[in-house]
């Protein structure tokens, strides 16, 4: 096994036991999530609390996007299939998509019905809110200790980890809301911690949305730097005189594919050539998946039509590897 091989070999099945944990945690939190919300709905209803009733319904849709991220993780176990070349894997990319939608309609909702409670207040229990609402604060610490690993570099997990973190807020907010209502009686106050707690809420999931919709336009992976890339290859690998058409996506955060076109020198040899491209491309910037397209000397299909100053005009042969 070459080197490049061996490591995408590492790098896969290193990968496999990171999403094979990410579906057990992502399962421990639905189980306490869901577990929770029930005995949260018949707090709020008798608290007449609206933070703990919206964090009751938030609790609702994080049952089911936890549920959704769960079964991306099964089915992204799924091989691959002549219809589906590249497996199954971007199905946690549109998890994610669902679940920053679904928390955007969550945060709005949160703010109108808090704008009808200020126009409109109605009694709030504050003793029964503290109690639901601590609890809540407990489960929710546990099921974000369960996802915070990876987060920031699996989209699926991050949607779901967003979900709880609102949770985690949410309850936080109607501690506070209850707190203030014992002690001074304002009940004004569990709105408005409701829409503060709405905005923190849109912010994560709006960026987290972001980040899935440049994955499904096939963005440019973030720590992918095209032109560095294409300087570097040309400077590092001998015999390379250019390095240009260069795509670069990915299937998954952390799995880029990439095809690139390598102007070489006459006497330069192909396969050596391939070989240290893909080497470099591996170790450098982590892309184990790349279809490289040979060329000797100056292609006429290069981009600006402008030859390398060091490139003679020849007749382009081309090799695909």
């Amino acid at each position: 096994m070459t080197a490049p091989a061996h490591h995408a070999h590492h790098r896969h099945d290193h990968h496999d036991h990171v999403e094979a944990g990410n579906e057990r945690r992502v399962l421990w939190a639905l189980l306490l999530t869901g577990g929770f919300m029930l005995a949260e709905v018949a707090g709020g209803l008798l608290a007449g609390s609206l933070a703990l009733l919206a964090d009751a319904g938030h609790m609702l849709t994080d049952t089911a996007a936890l549920g959704l991220s769960w079964y991306a993780f099964r089915v992204t176990r799924r091989p691959a299939t002549p219809e589906r070349s590249y497996g199954h894997g971007r199905i946690q990319v549109l998890a994610a998509l669902i679940n920053s939608g679904a928390l955007i309609v969550i945060a709005i909702w949160i703010t109108v019905e808090a704008g009808q409670r200020l126009l409109a207040p109605v009694p709030v229990l504050g003793g029964p809110m503290l109690a639901v609402a601590a609890l809540g604060l407990v489960v929710n610490i546990a099921a974000f200790s369960i996802l915070h690993r990876h987060e920031e570099t699996d989209l699926n997990l991050r949607g779901a980890a967003l979900h709880v973190v609102g949770d985690l807020l949410g309850s936080i907010g109607a501690i506070l809301a209850a707190l203030v209502i014992l002690w001074t009686g304002w009940t004004p106050i569990d709105p408005i911690l409701s829409v503060l707690v709405a905005l923190l809420i849109l912010r994560g999931a709006w960026s987290n949305l972001a980040r899935a919709w440049h994955v499904l336009m096939e963005g440019t992976p973030e720590d992918i730097d095209v032109d560095a890339l294409q300087a570097e290859l040309a400077d590092s690998v001998q015999g390379v005189l250019d390095v240009h058409h260069v795509h670069a996506w990915s299937i998954l955060p952390g799995r880029t594919l990439m095809t690139l076109h390598a102007s070489i020198a006459e006497e330069a040899d192909h396969d050596t050539v391939l070989h240290e491209l893909q080497h470099a491309l591996a170790e450098r910037f982590g892309v184990t998946h790349a279809t490289i397209q040979i060329e000797r000397n100056h292609c006429t299909d290069r981009p600006h039509g402008s030859p390398p100053a060091h490139a003679s005009a020849a007749t382009c042969h081309r090799t695909e590897a």
